[in-house]
């Protein structure tokens, strides 16, 4: 049964510190046994890390499907098939507030950090961070209701890096943030704010599940090392974004998901598209004049 000392060894051996600022995505069950579960993990993380960030959305309490009729191209959001519908399911969901529980399938880590440390959650009703560390508010206050990924932003201007325990990068939201500033997986999605009142949220990231295709070109940036069953993997994450923006740019499709029908990963092809086909067009006005 692994210890908080074998974890923060761990830790140290991928060269985290006291001023390290890390994304954290990961596996409780990867490590085997933990004396202390979940709760054991997030002590070593605070113990050896100047501030951590890990994922915190509560759509599984707060979405609601998009009203009817409100249909926005390449959305790839299913409606209401009518305003009874839509309404039923308003009542059903919570209207977003930071002491929400964080959705399950984050897994018991982020939960655990919630419930057990002081910290700071960004204020999204679908897609929010929770920082614990010193310069936990500084993170979470660079989210906004338009620029949910916005603690990812100042993860990647301040030298951060994502951590990766016992997960691989189908988990790692970074390269979310890739895509969105190449305009693709950037979606309208819809939340529960407050009694009988909904809200259209914008720049919401769309599937991961081709994200696993990145890890070959991150080898060269990667510094692992095995903490009991578990596999940790630290990556900065500057060298995310500028792996991910550069397949992207070679092909459109790039880390999306080879499933034909996944309608997010197909609409998220056809917004960078469009991108491209815009900028072709302005070049080519450009050279006209």
């Amino acid at each position: 049964m692994f210890s908080e000392v074998e974890i923060v060894a761990g830790l140290r051996t991928v060269g985290l510190g006291t001023t390290s600022v890390v994304m954290v995505h990961a596996s409780l069950s990867s490590f085997g046994p933990v004396d202390g579960g979940a709760l054991t993990v997030c002590r070593a993380l605070v113990a050896v890390c100047g501030t951590i960030l890990v994922p915190a959305g509560s759509w599984d309490r707060t979405g609601v499907p998009a009203p009817p009729g409100l249909v926005r191209q390449d959305n790839a959001c299913r409606n209401a098939a009518s305003w009874e519908e839509f309404d039923a399911a308003l009542a059903r969901a919570a209207a977003y507030c930071e002491d929400l529980p964080i959705d399950a399938e984050l897994g018991r880590i982020p939960e655990a950090m919630r419930s057990h440390f002081p910290h700071s959650r960004s204020r999204h009703p679908l897609v929010s961070f929770l920082a614990v560390g010193s310069r936990a508010e500084e993170f979470t206050d660079a989210s906004r209701l338009d620029w949910p990924l916005g603690p990812l932003d100042a993860l990647a201007a301040t030298g951060g890096d994502v951590l990766l325990l016992g997960v691989g990068h189908d988990t790692n939201t970074l390269i979310h943030l890739a895509e969105q500033r190449l305009d693709r997986s950037s979606f309208y999605r819809y939340a529960k704010c407050a009694e009988g009142v909904w809200m259209e949220l914008p720049n919401i990231p769309g599937q991961c599940d081709g994200f696993g295709a990145i890890e070959r070109h991150l080898q060269s940036a990667t510094v692992e090392c095995f903490i009991g069953k578990c596999r940790a993997r630290r990556v900065p994450a500057r060298t995310v974004l500028e792996t991910a923006r550069r397949l992207i740019l070679a092909d459109p499709a790039a880390l999306l998901c080879a499933d034909p029908e996944c309608s997010r990963c197909r609409a998220a092809h056809r917004q960078r598209l469009a991108v491209i086909e815009t900028e072709a067009s302005a070049q080519q006005s450009s050279t006209r004049e």
